[in-house]
């Protein structure tokens, strides 16, 4: 298998679940999650919260997961931006729409000064993208 870069979030207040559910919508593919408990985690409300979840999706994308455990400091959201960029302006259009709905745009998907279609924003999971797509080659 080749090195891959992919992002991993720790999410607060159990949300790792939620999340990932809503980012296999938009992007389909393979999600896998197992929790604290099926690694053995006695500590009461901890068995049930995620220690590790990957979707991977036909296109090629890998997003891992987890709920951060008690006594781990996170900033929701602040840790983290993750970047979607290629040709398919359908595909990237359609992630988009998905991504920002319930969300905040801080860029919105538009031309900018350097010929590509880029946007960013913050899903309601907190958590950041930025999306790009290359301009087509004169």
């Amino acid at each position: 298998m080749p090195v891959r870069l992919n992002p991993y979030i720790s999410f607060p207040d159990g949300n790792a679940r939620a999340a990932m559910e809503f980012y296999h919508s938009i992007f389909g593919g393979d999600l896998r999650v197992n929790t604290f408990g099926e690694f053995g985690a006695p500590e009461p409300g901890l068995a049930d919260k995620v220690m590790h979840a990957m979707l991977e999706t036909p296109a090629g994308l890998t997003l891992m997961a987890s709920d951060t455990p008690p006594g781990m400091e996170i900033v929701e959201g602040s840790n983290i931006s993750v970047s979607l960029s290629g040709e398919d302006a359908d595909e990237l259009h359609a992630y988009w729409e998905k991504l920002s709905a319930g969300g905040t745009v801080s860029v919105p998907l538009e031309k900018q000064m350097w010929g590509d279609e880029f946007g960013s924003c913050r899903d309601q999971f907190g958590i950041y993208w930025m999306v790009n797509i290359t301009a087509p080659q004169a």
